[in-house]
């Protein structure tokens, strides 16, 4: 059958990315716990494309996705990128996957488990300009240090949510990356609190109060006991009292 996709393009303009986007698919990412978890991916997955080619082909990228979507761990990420670059004879191709990460979580006190979600995402590109970066963004509690100084009953608190952005070099689970964040909050979130959980949430965040410079810089000297070579934190908090988000940022690179 004739490929109009592969026909000469006359018009001379390379275009930097052609491909698919907003694809929901399920996947299957590494668990620490349980070895594989199973959830659901919004995936974009692009090439570049010469002047002199009219088009590519859509379907193939939906096809490699597919080979690799019951086990798309961080390494055979890249791999499938890669296999994505040389089919369409492409210099780079590049990808990006959105999903919630699940992990079982008991209550602090009463020990009763819950489910908590974790919004990640796995950006790369394969090719010349090869590069990854995992991101990861938790809810957290934090407690304002002026308000409990200045106030006779307590200080106000708020959920926050703190976002890393990983260069990706050598293997680590998002777990880990999980529990240093959550350990440089006032608190951790739950999804399972009964009343004597509630009390010692509250008694933790009133004992650790943060300011969102505070928090950033904890996570920052956390996650270089982690050894990456390149990462970025971001904490903003959807302040209680105030008109407007708390915000700061941090980049690390060795």
């Amino acid at each position: 059958m004739i490929d109009i996709q592969n026909e000469q393009d006359v018009r001379k303009i390379p275009l930097q990315k052609v491909g698919v986007r907003n694809l929901e698919y399920p996947v299957k990412v590494l668990d620490k716990t349980n070895k594989f978890q199973s959830t659901t991916a919004t995936v974009d997955l692009f090439v570049n494309l010469p002047h002199n080619f009219k088009g590519t082909h859509m379907s193939r990228f939906i096809q490699i996705f597919h080979k690799f979507h019951t086990n798309i761990s961080m390494q055979h990420f890249l791999e499938m990128l890669e296999e994505i670059r040389v089919k369409m004879n492409a210099e780079n191709a590049y990808g990006t996957i959105s999903f919630p990460y699940f992990i079982e979580k008991s209550a602090p006190v009463s020990k009763e488990k819950g489910i908590m979600n974790y919004k990640c995402s796995y950006e790369a590109v394969a090719g010349k300009d090869r590069k990854f970066y995992v991101s990861i963004q938790v809810p957290v509690t934090t407690l304002c240090p002026c308000s409990k100084a200045i106030s006779e009953y307590g200080a106000h608190n708020q959920r926050g949510k703190i976002s890393v952005k990983l260069l990706y070099t050598d293997f680590f689970w998002i777990e880990d990356v999980i529990q240093v964040i959550e350990d440089c909050a006032s608190s951790p979130l739950y999804s399972v609190l009964k009343r004597k959980d509630e009390k010692s949430v509250t008694e933790r965040a009133y004992e650790n109060p943060r300011f969102v410079e505070d928090v950033v810089r904890e996570v920052y000297l956390g996650l270089k006991k982690l050894n990456f070579k390149w990462f970025s934190v971001e904490a903003e908090n959807e302040e209680s009292i105030h008109n407007h988000n708390a915000y700061a940022l941090a980049v690390y690179e060795e």
